[in-house]
């Protein structure tokens, strides 16, 4: 997938309409915050949420969403909830377009009123909306790596060239840094990690620790599958594999660093030795402005460093045999096909084993490993074949977390 501007990047509306799926959440409260920030800019126009109908609500007062929808509840109970937010904020005659179930929030993806769709759901259920905002025609900034990771050929296929732009931090930054240069001067992709909270751990270690440790991320304030993902490090294998499918540079180019200062937020190495690196305090908000305006800044999006204070940047290789979830991503999506759609779906199962006190965390990256080894695709990946590997990967690992 070329990384190119937008195809109507510019000229660009002068304020972006904007829909954010996904809203209730980490990213998608951040971006409602850089919205604020920046109204001459941006315009909420539709929303989608998962179960938290009370913030959804007051967020569709706010921002006067012309469509709002929910994964759960009904419409007459979404429709409660706004006219309570709406009445408890003195606003009368806002009536948006109701949307509820489980296709909600692929409805208000294709929303036609839109420039740009943020897509900031966790977890695979995001493959549908991401593919309802590319058949719309939308920007699609996503934050939602795993319907990269678990669709990948069909995003790739469905996505025009520019039409997909990055919001996790470390891919932010590759984007950026790979203004500096072309495709054929790039060496190696460099995707750095925190560490985590267990940064330096043996694997005997790793085998006492409890979910309150593993959520205890020194760095980032994310919710419990991406923040227990970074602990076992899956999340930095889910990282791997969409810098891959964004940038098309091969698997065996893209490195992991550990950079337990989280300022650097990945790198760039060109073929004449160069290593072109972004730098910003860790605040989601930047790479989430840049997502909605790119390729333009936004003024002020977040604090820049401050150079006037001395300060130091340590780096060191990851240890791939006490965190091997970076490998067997990398192993899985060798395979092809539906190889990652399986290790998402056995890892989601398994992240709330752990947290359910039915199994270690050791045993997460375990589990994933033995599944996606049983695993015997069938054909072409297409929506129908991935939502079955995914069912077939999560049945698989009930069955071995039972088991253990």
């Amino acid at each position: 997938m070329e990384f190119r501007d937008p195809p109507h990047a510019a000229p660009h509306p002068a304020r972006r309409k904007v829909v954010l799926l996904g809203s209730t959440g980490s990213i998608g409260t951040q971006g409602i915050d850089v919205v604020d920030a920046a109204p001459e800019r941006f315009e909420v126009t539709a929303l989608a949420a998962g179960g938290n109908l009370e913030l959804a609500a007051r967020q569709a007062v706010h921002t006067r969403a012309q469509a709002v929808g929910a994964a759960a509840g009904t419409v007459d109970d979404l429709a409660t909830a706004i006219k309570t937010a709406a009445a408890d904020a003195g606003v009368s005659g806002y009536s948006p377009e109701l949307f509820a179930g489980p296709d909600a929030a692929a409805r208000i993806a294709a929303w036609p009123d839109a420039d740009v769709v943020l897509n900031g759901i966790t977890g695979s259920i995001g493959l549908a909306p991401t593919l309802a905002a590319l058949g719309a025609g939308h920007v699609l900034a996503l934050a939602n790596k795993e319907s990269l990771i678990a669709g990948g050929p069909l995003v790739k296929e469905a996505a025009r060239p520019g039409q997909i732009v990055p919001v996790d931090s470390e891919h932010s930054a590759l984007a950026q840094a790979l203004r500096s240069g072309t495709a054929g001067e790039v060496d190696r992709l460099i995707v750095t990690a925190s560490g985590g909270p267990f940064r330096g751990f043996s694997k005997e270690q790793l085998r006492a620790v409890t979910p309150a440790q593993a959520l205890a991320h020194p760095t980032w304030d994310m919710g419990r599958m991406v923040t227990t993902n970074s602990a076992t490090m899956v999340n930095k294998a889910l990282e791997v594999i969409e810098a891959h499918l964004l940038f098309d540079v091969p698997l065996d180019r893209i490195d992991v660093v550990v950079h337990p200062q989280s300022v650097v937020h990945s790198m760039v190495q060109f073929i004449d030795g160069s290593t072109i690196a972004q730098a910003s305090p860790p605040d989601m908000r930047l790479p989430i402005a840049l997502g909605m305006g790119w390729p333009e800044r936004v003024p002020g999006a977040a604090q820049p460093c401050d150079w006037s204070q001395a300060t130091s940047w340590t780096f060191e290789p990851l240890d791939e045999e006490v965190f091997g979830a970076v490998r067997l991503a990398k192993e899985a999506a060798a395979r092809g096909g539906t190889f990652m759609a399986v290790y998402n779906a056995a890892n989601e199962e398994a992240v709330d084993a752990f947290h359910e006190g039915r199994i270690r965390f050791d045993q997460i990256v375990e589990t994933v490993a033995a599944v996606v080894e049983e695993h015997a695709p069938s054909g072409e990946p297409t929506v129908a074949t991935v939502l079955a590997a995914e069912d077939w990967a999560r049945s698989r690992a009930h069955e071995r977390l039972a088991m253990l």
